[in-house]
């Protein structure tokens, strides 16, 4: 299935979903600054065309800077929205963390207040929001390469994924998926195999997977929020970590954990979401434009990804980085078995449909 059927059949169980109800304030109501930019939805005729079109914010949240690939790609769906709305949809990106760690993001986005309309979330963060299956894309070695990714991502079980918080009444669903590159680890001291990880504190996110996958490794998971993470390698809270290459160099994690290990455990898959309580505000044209800038997001974060990683890898190397890459993955497979077996026992049949996809 290609793309643009995919993002149309997304479209189609999101229209279904509309309820109609919303609070948005109008543009009489609105204030200086963007985040408080909200109006009422345009009511329709009976011919079901938009009579009015108002001007709309909505706060889109991310936790790395601008200048990472799920910067740019938000940037890039940012862009794609206020251009097909005529600027009248503005999606407001706070980034860097400033509204919080993405637990943080979606608790509030949970709660509802309208305070955070947009985020862009590791799509292992939802398994505790409804999206039981996305963890099934966080497993350590389920993807090959990025054509496996994106060969799921435009499959049929794209949009079953999307909406299943959504489905399941956690008050969000997602638009589109995009990814930030292959996770490595990354330590205070030098690393050169996976028995070198043995007694180490790794930071970790609480996340059982990622929780298994540590412990299998030797190490200690330790949770430390992402906000404070350069400050626990600073100061020896913890030996390590884990993140894809572009958003360590951006966090500048390579000034106080200069060690990075290419074992790319897991492909950074990534969500774009928005509540249902934002999506319910919107007229089905405003959801169309959403829907249409999505795909082209999606594109352009495939088409950016590989690139920027790799342009990343080659800057570190340059600033004197330790870069170590891994030959063989089969011992850290190896550590990883335990969690994939309890991690994919109740969903094996899913689990290998994606595996298949390769």
């Amino acid at each position: 299935m290609n793309k643009k059927i995919l993002v149309t059949m997304l479209g189609g169980a999101m229209a279904m979903s509309l309820t109609g109800c919303g609070n948005l304030k109008s543009p009489t109501e609105t204030t200086s600054k963007d985040t408080q930019n909200k109006t009422e939805a345009a009511s329709t005729n009976d011919g079901g065309s938009s009579a009015v079109t108002p001007e709309i914010t909505l706060v889109y949240a991310e936790v790395n800077p601008l200048d990472t690939i799920v910067g740019q790609t938000g940037t890039a769906f940012k862009e794609k929205v206020e251009e097909l709305s005529g600027g009248k949809i503005k999606i407001d990106i706070q980034a860097s963390g400033v509204l919080g760690a993405e637990n943080d993001v979606l608790d509030t986005m949970l709660g509802g207040g309208g305070t955070i309309d947009m985020a862009r979330i590791s799509a292992f963060a939802l398994t505790s929001y409804g999206g039981e299956k996305s963890k099934l894309l966080s497993i350590p070695y389920t993807f090959g390469g990025r054509d496996h990714f994106w060969n799921f991502a435009t499959s049929d079980l794209a949009p079953e994924f999307l909406l299943e918080p959504h489905e399941n009444g956690s008050g969000v669903r997602g638009l589109f998926y995009g990814e930030e590159g292959f996770r490595h680890f990354f330590t205070t001291k030098e690393v050169n195999t996976v028995e070198d990880l043995k007694g180490m504190k790794l930071r970790v996110s609480n996340d059982p997977i990622m929780n298994g996958m540590v412990e299998g490794f030797g190490a200690s998971p330790t949770v430390v929020s992402f906000g404070e993470l350069y400050s626990a390698l600073q100061t020896g809270v913890v030996d390590g970590a884990e993140q894809p290459i572009a958003n360590y160099k951006s966090n500048a994690f390579q000034e106080v954990a200069p060690n990075l290990i290419l074992d790319g455990h897991t492909l950074g898959a990534v969500q774009v979401i928005i509540t249902d309580e934002a999506w319910d505000k919107l007229t089905t044209e405003q959801q169309d434009i959403l829907i249409e800038a999505s795909e082209y997001a999606s594109n352009f974060n495939r088409q950016i990804s590989e690139e920027a990683e790799n342009k990343v890898l080659e800057e570190l190397k340059a600033e004197g980085v330790n870069v170590v890459e891994v030959n063989d993955i089969t011992p850290w497979q190896e550590g990883c078995k335990d969690i994939i077996a309890s991690s994919t026992a109740n969903e094996a049949e899913l689990y290998q449909q994606i595996l298949d996809m390769k």
